[in-house]
């Protein structure tokens, strides 16, 4: 039993001493039994809370950022009505405020034998799964003297996925594509290996282009079109290690790099090529292979969402080893790593050989803008120490880019805003070239 803050003033008025909970009845009702006996009552008469029922229903996934509603089903099987104050635990990290986590307590009022339907709603601010903790309910009697208090467990997940912000680049991404692809009339077309159509030869098409044998039958210059290749085989290797757990601005750099693979994949799809992806640092930490186009976005955004950066040291080797298990066939193989000297020297060169010989391989890294804002800094003392910083560190990492290049391998380095749309140009700048 839970003395209420009314309680305690009519006991003090009262003079009931607060032993209510102790044993000397006696006492008490020699003092004022009409209260004591009003307090008795008014337990006797409060819904005991291990008989109500719950249940629960809504979202199970959300969008980081956005809102998801979960209701509560409250079933009172008692003849007695309930005058309670609920409690839905979530996890802090379920609301961006506190006004909104406090939105998670309220009064609820269920007749006897029927039931009644609150919500609750969440606007989770970290991305995995959520699980609901308990319900937690307070029930008063008739005269809101004394309470019952007890707790129930109702399972519950929900799933906060990515965010997606690069979906807003989709659009003019797919038009380049349907350029690449001839649904729109361009000057130049993708060099790809499957032949396509002919059509007239306009000024500043390729003469390499030009169909002889077509052109003599028609009496017209005609040209050869090319529709980049289909089926393609894309593997997206997303390095996990501690690397990835650094932030960039109010970002980690793994949920950046997941903004970029979905646009990615998002594209390709739509392009008709196959995108499996792999998570690894130490060992496979997702994994998702074999889906068709429409399914693809889909399994990626339910395989990054629990995901987070290992606090240990990238195996590269094991990296390539399972990354050339997973693409029997030439690919294009994507790593989204970081280009800091020395894991890429004594990481990832090594092991490029093996990559390079049988696929195509992308490099995607995410860059600090702050460190352009140092390097470009002048004025006092303090500035020209952060620029000189700031240039070398940018000298570095063009360094470690050059690198890679010599080995055949394309490397898109650039800030976290611009990494998703980057990376889907160079797809598109490969796919046009008939590199896949």
């Amino acid at each position: 039993m839970a003395l209420t803050g009314r309680t305690a003033l009519l006991a003090a008025l009262g003079s009931l001493p607060i032993g209510i909970l102790a044993p000397s009845w006696s006492g008490m009702l020699a003092v004022n039994a009409p209260l004591t006996l009003a307090i008795l009552c008014d337990y006797a008469l409060a819904t005991p809370v291990k008989r109500l029922q719950f249940t629960r229903s809504g979202d199970t996934s959300v969008r980081q950022g956005d809102t998801a509603t979960v209701q509560l089903t409250v079933a009172n099987p008692t003849g007695r009505r309930l005058r309670s104050d609920i409690r839905d635990a979530w996890p802090p990290s379920s609301w961006s405020t506190d006004a909104e986590q406090a939105s998670s307590r309220r009064q609820l009022a269920v007749p006897a034998g029927e039931r009644r339907r609150t919500s609750t709603v969440l606007h989770p601010t970290r991305r995995g799964d959520r699980h609901a903790d308990r319900i937690t309910v307070r029930s008063y009697g008739p005269l809101g003297l004394v309470a019952r208090q007890g707790s129930h467990r109702v399972p519950w997940t929900v799933r906060v996925i990515p965010p997606f912000t690069s979906r807003k680049h989709l659009p003019s991404k797919l038009a380049r594509l349907r350029e690449l692809d001839g649904r729109t009339s361009v000057l130049t077309r993708g060099e790809g290996t499957e032949f396509d159509s002919l059509r007239d030869y306009v000024p500043g098409d390729d003469t390499r282009s030009i169909d002889w044998r077509a052109t003599a039958r028609q009496n017209r210059v005609a040209v050869r079109t090319w529709r980049p290749e289909r089926d393609r085989h894309i593997l997206v290797v997303l390095d996990t290690g501690r690397t990835s757990a650094g932030r960039v601005g109010d970002v980690p750099r793994l949920d950046a790099s997941m903004d970029a693979v979905l646009l990615l994949a998002a594209l390709a799809s739509r392009a008709g090529d196959r995108v499996d992806l792999l998570a690894f640092d130490r060992r496979i930490r997702a994994q998702v292979q074999g889906r068709t186009a429409g399914d693809a976005l889909p399994a990626l955004v339910n395989a990054l969402a629990p995901l987070e950066p290992a606090l240990v040291e990238t195996d590269a080797r094991g990296l390539s080893a399972t990354a050339l298990k997973n693409a029997p066939r030439r690919s294009l193989i994507v790593l989204l790593t970081s280009l800091d000297a020395a894991p890429v020297d004594e990481g990832i060169l090594p092991v490029l050989p093996q990559l390079t010989k049988r696929h195509t391989v992308l490099v995607a890294s995410v860059a600090d803008p702050r460190i352009q804002q140092m390097a470009t800094a002048r004025g006092t003392v303090d500035s020209v120490y952060d620029a000189a910083a700031g240039t070398q560190e940018q000298e570095q990492r063009r360094h470690t880019a050059e690198k890679l290049t010599r080995h055949g391998v394309t490397v898109v380095d650039t800030t976290p805003d611009d990494l998703a749309p980057a990376l889907a140009d160079a797809y598109l700048a490969l796919k046009a070239a008939g590199r896949l």
